[in-house]
């Protein structure tokens, strides 16, 4: 019974052989072309198979300005999509020529993408745009990026009747994307890829304003980051004709909580007008994007939180490569790019030896330390405002909760609002003493620490953080 089959087996193996045989020599046979094919070879006018194909690789987070571009080159134009087989996996040349995956004609497939914060855009996901370039007819292949078929980057090919005309036409996208790009001026991050996000995609970030009055730091300290990360922009001029450099390097050290982050919240908000690329994390890997994007649309501002999550040392090897990187980027720019690279740390003796290697890449380095205690009867004032709590208990609460930062104060109000409206019943001055008890007790010490507060008794022994 065996037999029988075996041979039939044999049989269709061989049929099936010699079927991809003649597949692949239709395939590959001289001149033909897919419908989709004969259509561009109708408007380019000469043998397309013939004619030079110009591949550009667009980084995730600038398709946006890619389609921004390319709407105004190819206007008018002809806008086809595609239909066919693998067409996700293969490129233009195939499309043309490839009969056994019968391209053609097909709809056009877009994408809605953020071009703001609260702003999308209609983007072509697939598509062909023929138009004519400086005189010439073009060809222009658009596509989205697309982690579900491997594609981490977006894409153009350009098939035009010669290689200088291609050319001409990728550069002349690229300034424009440049010139009316949607992401100058505007405060976005990049982020790590996932299951349904292409790696180093941009997401807009609100930009919120925090006033002066409402970052509280010891006398002077606000004034010199300002001055040296706000003033240089605004005298870029004066400073450019007296021969001296614009790129700066800042970074804020200090314990958790001590109002590092909002430090850099408020100089966000204030550089209207900057772009800003904030990095935090994983995210931080993207330094070499961020200090593109920086450099191409200056004023920029460059922010690196946690970054001594990147520069932990590594016994005998030393630091991170990705410390390093970030050094390089600081190092690679032009004296005269307007561009702040701002950096937080909780741990700057990680960062110390690297700096040191490294000398004249930071060119300010600011300490940010637990309030005093003007500071924290400052902090406790701004977070008391609004509630129904008087000024002598909300003074004595400061004066209690000796060696505690920002982090804790704003946790001690939200927990003695939450505590009476638990009870049923206003806030009264009486909660926020007894909030206080709970939170300075000997059983809270690892919540102290996460909020910041050094030492079980909260005496400002940073050495374990």
């Amino acid at each position: 019974m065996t037999e029988p089959d075996d041979d039939r087996d044999r049989s269709v193996m061989t049929d099936l052989k010699r079927l991809i045989e003649i597949a692949q020599r239709f395939e590959q046979a001289p001149g033909r072309l897919t419908p989709l094919g004969e259509r561009i070879q109708a408007h380019l006018g000469s043998d397309v198979l013939a004619a030079p194909i110009l591949t550009e690789v667009v980084a995730a987070h600038r398709t946006v300005d890619l389609d921004v571009a390319l709407e105004e080159l190819a206007d008018p134009c002809e806008l086809l999509g595609v239909r066919g087989q693998n067409r996700e996996h293969e490129g233009l040349e195939a499309m043309l020529s490839n009969q056994w995956a019968g391209y053609d004609v097909g709809a056009v497939d877009y994408t809605l993408l953020a071009s703001g914060p609260k702003v999308r855009r209609r983007v072509v996901a697939f598509g062909l745009r023929l138009f004519a370039f400086e005189g010439e007819p073009v060809v222009v292949l658009q596509r989205v990026a697309n982690r579900q078929h491997g594609r981490e980057q977006a894409a153009m090919q350009v098939l035009a009747g010669d290689s200088a005309t291609a050319e001409a036409l990728v550069a002349a996208a690229r300034r424009l994307m440049h010139e009316r790009s949607v992401l100058r001026g505007q405060v976005l991050t990049l982020t790590p890829g996932g299951e349904y996000r292409v790696e180093g995609e941009s997401v807009f970030v609100e930009r919120e304003t925090i006033p002066e009055e409402d970052v509280i730091l010891p006398v002077g300290v606000l004034d010199t980051v300002r001055r040296h990360v706000l003033g240089i922009a605004e005298h870029r001029d004066v400073l450019l004709a007296a021969g001296r450099h614009l790129k700066r390097g800042v970074l804020l050290y200090g314990p958790p909580g001590t109002g590092k982050t909002l430090t850099v919240r408020h100089l966000v908000g204030a550089a209207e007008g900057t772009t800003v690329v904030l990095l935090t994390g994983p995210a931080i890997r993207f330094i070499g994007e961020a200090t593109d994007l920086a450099r191409g649309l200056q004023p920029a501002l460059v922010v690196l939180e946690d970054i001594d999550l990147v520069a932990m040392d590594r016994g005998e090897f030393g630091p991170q490569p990705l410390l390093f990187a970030v050094l390089d980027a600081l190092d690679g720019l032009d004296g005269d790019a307007d561009v702040t690279f701002l950096m937080t740390t909780n741990r700057v003796d990680v960062l110390e030896r690297a700096l040191a290697q490294r000398p004249g890449r930071v060119d300010l380095a600011v300490d940010v330390p637990r309030p005093g205690p003007e500071e924290r009867a400052r902090l406790f004032a701004l977070y008391a405002r609004g509630l129904p709590l008087g000024d002598a208990v909300v003074r004595a609460a400061a004066d209690r909760a000796e060696g505690t930062t920002a982090s804790f104060a704003k946790e001690l109000f939200r927990r003695a609002v939450l505590d009476a409206a638990m009870a049923h019943r206003p806030l009264a001055d009486g909660d926020l003493g007894i909030a206080l008890d709970g939170m300075l007790a000997g059983d809270a010490e690892l919540t102290r620490s996460l909020l910041g507060v050094g030492g079980p008794d909260g005496s400002g022994d940073d050495e374990d953080e």
